[in-house]
């Protein structure tokens, strides 16, 4: 074994978002020793560096670990392109375009791993989470955006240009008449899968229908309730959403799939979308498992922490 794949007892996570920065100690038995959180600064690539130099410096100061020593693993929003080392399609936009694994390691003094946030979460659940022992996994985040990440035998599956999993990008599939050409994407096309099943998508469909703004989960409860109104979101919802996974499951065939993000705590997902779903699976048995994550929203820095052996 090269000494630089070896086991680490500690590993350190960093898990970057649009409004927050969470890391993370990690020991090698899946204990949390650390765990921090600091607003990430906006539109400004330095200042996110900063932060994050100076939260792992705040984690390894309080786990006793020897400074510049310990492995980094990050998650982010979008990914690093191995063609030219700068990072592509992340929400975060003043992060494309610019060489930040390069730029956060010199910084460091040390080599940091990086990948898809999704890819880190359906890491993480693959391992010790939900999803523990399965050989295909899919980790979906319905959240502010939507996403997925792969994990086949243990190991993230990104592909030669680094986006394998950028599910929420592609276009609705068999779009109704009232859903084209669909709500402009914040990458510049419309109807994105993003636009139609993260919870701005949930919320924006049922604004659209009751002049009501609130968001996914009130929107839940009122389901509960009996609000038809909501029911019928829901269902609208649910609909795109099973239209949209379909495409993924008949050609992933994943053992275990793990929906993340906030719309995660939406009970119904796991009661009702894999019956949504079966009719769309192409296979004589279109049982789909469908199961809430472990470890919650700390998933993804956990995830990040696991991407050194």
């Amino acid at each position: 074994m090269n000494p630089s794949e070896a086991p680490r007892p500690v590993r350190l996570g960093i898990d970057l978002g649009g409004t927050k920065i969470e890391g993370l100690a990690l020991a090698s038995d899946g204990r949390e020793i650390v765990r921090r959180r600091v607003a990430a600064p906006r539109n400004d690539y330095r200042g996110t560096i900063e932060a994050i130099v100076g939260l792992l410096a705040d984690i390894e100061q309080c786990a006793g670990l020897p400074s510049g020593e310990t492995s980094i693993g990050v998650g982010m929003p979008g990914s690093i392109s191995p063609t030219s080392g700068n990072v592509q399609n992340a929400n975060s936009t003043w992060l494309n375009g610019r060489p930040l694994q390069r730029d956060l390691s010199e910084r460091l003094g040390r080599a940091v791993r990086m990948a898809n946030d999704a890819n880190c979460f359906a890491l993480s659940e693959a391992t010790d989470g939900a999803a523990a022992g399965a050989e295909v996994v899919l980790g979906l985040i319905l959240g502010t955006g939507c996403g997925s990440g792969i994990v086949v035998n243990g190991r993230v599956f990104d592909g030669p240009r680094g986006i394998g999993g950028e599910w929420g990008h592609n276009p609705l599939p068999a779009p109704k008449d009232d859903e084209r050409p669909g709500p402009l994407c914040w990458c510049g096309r419309p109807g994105c899968l993003e636009t139609w099943v993260s919870g701005p998508g949930l919320e924006a469909d049922y604004a659209h229908h009751s002049g009501r703004t609130v968001g996914a989960e009130a929107i839940a409860a009122a389901a509960a309730s009996g609000d038809e109104g909501a029911r019928r979101a829901l269902d609208r919802h649910l609909d795109r959403l099973a239209r949209g996974l379909a495409t993924l499951v008949n050609v992933l065939d994943p053992d275990v799939i793990v929906i993340g993000g906030g719309l995660s705590k939406l009970g119904h997902l796991y009661h009702v979308l894999p019956a949504r779903l079966a009719p769309l699976v192409f296979a004589d048995d279109p049982r789909v498992v469908i199961r809430p994550p472990k470890w919650g929203d700390a998933s993804g820095v956990r995830g990040a922490a696991r991407l050194w052996p």
